[in-house]
């Protein structure tokens, strides 16, 4: 399909317009003239590696969370200027979708994560610039915190188990979104699921009774950019990939 058919799908159906965000979203790199675009690599990240592994995939367009771009002037000098040089040379268009990707209702991160655990009557919590990113859910059977790890693959978490042993209610803001774990001991629930914490979360959830896990920055966010690789296989017919590039943090 076109490029410019391509990113238009993706605007629209990830509502992004409707997010006020710091990162500059949508087509950041991208030649000028429209193009064929075949295979789609997704990664969580737009860095160096991921650019590298993306053009020797031979991936005509790279779809990240994360972007170059965050709100305020950069110059292109040392690494910016090689990861631009890069992406030029190897005819590599990006496409970044950041907070639309976390708030989404059936490929963001949030809505992934508790639909692997299987969570259901899924609601939506943790407003950020108008717009909640967060999503929380129910579950009938009896959940612990190494089978949420264990479900959601990650491999080096932090919890704070101040929770009930046996978890019903999980509220998900991946990333750097631990701040909202105050909302989600407002609604009452059993387990809070993050990337990273601050230090001074530690007393909140002991003496509010929640549990927080936190199953790192980069680990809570690669479910978005894989879902949407398999929406654009299954609805286009597109060649995807996922690039795994592992910040361990």
């Amino acid at each position: 399909m076109l490029r410019s058919e391509l990113t238009a799908f993706l605007s629209s159906y990830l509502a992004m317009d409707e997010y006020d965000d710091m990162s500059t979203n949508g087509l950041v790199v991208g030649a000028p003239e429209d193009k064929e675009i075949h295979r789609v690599a997704t990664a969580v990240d737009a860095n160096l590696g991921t650019f590298r592994m993306a053009i020797e995939w031979n991936a005509d367009l790279l779809f990240t969370h994360h972007g170059l771009f965050w709100g305020h002037p950069l110059a292109v000098t040392g690494a910016h200027y090689t990861r631009l040089k890069t992406l030029m040379e190897g005819n590599l268009d990006l496409f970044v979708c950041h907070l639309p990707l976390d708030g989404h209702a059936e490929v963001g991160n949030n809505a992934q994560m508790a639909k692997i655990l299987g969570l259901e009557e899924l609601k939506s919590f943790a407003p950020f610039r108008g717009v909640n990113l967060g999503w929380w859910g129910t579950s009938a059977k009896a959940l612990s915190v190494e089978e949420i790890n264990r479900k959601l693959g990650f491999s080096h978490p932090f919890v704070l188990p101040y929770g009930p042993k046996e978890i019903h209610t999980v509220g998900f803001v991946s990333g750097g979104g631990s701040d909202d774990v105050a909302m989600a001991m407002a609604l009452g629930l059993d387990c809070f699921v993050t990337g990273a914490a601050a230090h001074e979360q530690a007393a909140d959830c002991e003496e509010c009774g929640i549990t927080m896990i936190g199953g790192g920055h980069y680990a809570s966010e690669v479910f978005g950019v894989q879902a949407v690789g398999r929406l654009l296989h299954e609805k286009f017919g597109l060649e995807t990939t996922f690039l795994a590039h592992d910040t361990g943090l």
